[in-house]
């Protein structure tokens, strides 16, 4: 007897998926941003990030951006979310350090205010290669409700993202 098959997720009900590849020029290294309906964003590695391909182990994650900018600072209060730090598209969220030696910077990917980052991975790393849109997610970014509609300009769509995928399996075969 065959089990039940699982409905959808949290993940793929309440939000669109959109995808940023290659940023910043970087081949592969790719985001995701997973939209709400109430205009949340949560961002999260995409399926191809070169942290998520086989072999590689997670070594360390770092909030601290720069010597006057740590992510974990971020203090937010209130419903209008006060003391939350302001992120451009290419604001960097963390940097990501695995064992053979690379590391990566995580981009913010849109614009808004930082309303939290993700403690949980810093001592549970394996998080984030297990189930990176849910519980192993970098970290959530509110856009400013007059942005809420525009942030996803510049993003691919799920499907536009898989014939990305293809085209690179494709020019590397």
């Amino acid at each position: 007897m065959e089990a039940p098959a699982a409905g959808p997720g949290g993940a793929e009900r309440y939000f669109t998926r959109w995808y940023k590849p290659d940023v910043k020029g970087r081949p592969c290294e790719d985001f995701c941003v997973l939209q709400h309906s109430n205009r949340i964003c949560v961002i999260t590695l995409a399926e191809a990030h070169p942290l998520l391909q086989s072999g590689k182990t997670i070594k360390s994650i770092n909030y601290q951006i720069s010597a006057n900018c740590s992510r974990l600072q971020n203090k937010v209060s209130g419903k209008s979310k006060r003391g939350a730090q302001f992120l451009t598209e290419l604001a960097p969220l963390c940097r990501i350090s695995s064992s053979d030696g690379e590391e990566y910077t995580i981009y913010s990917c849109i614009r808004g205010r930082l309303i939290e980052v993700n403690e949980n991975i810093l001592s549970n790393p394996t998080l984030l290669q297990e189930k990176p849109s849910t519980e192993g997610y970098i970290a959530v970014v509110l856009p400013k409700f007059e942005e809420s509609k525009s942030i996803t300009q510049g993003l691919l769509t799920q499907k536009e993202y898989e014939e990305v995928l293809l085209k690179r399996r494709n020019s590397s075969s």
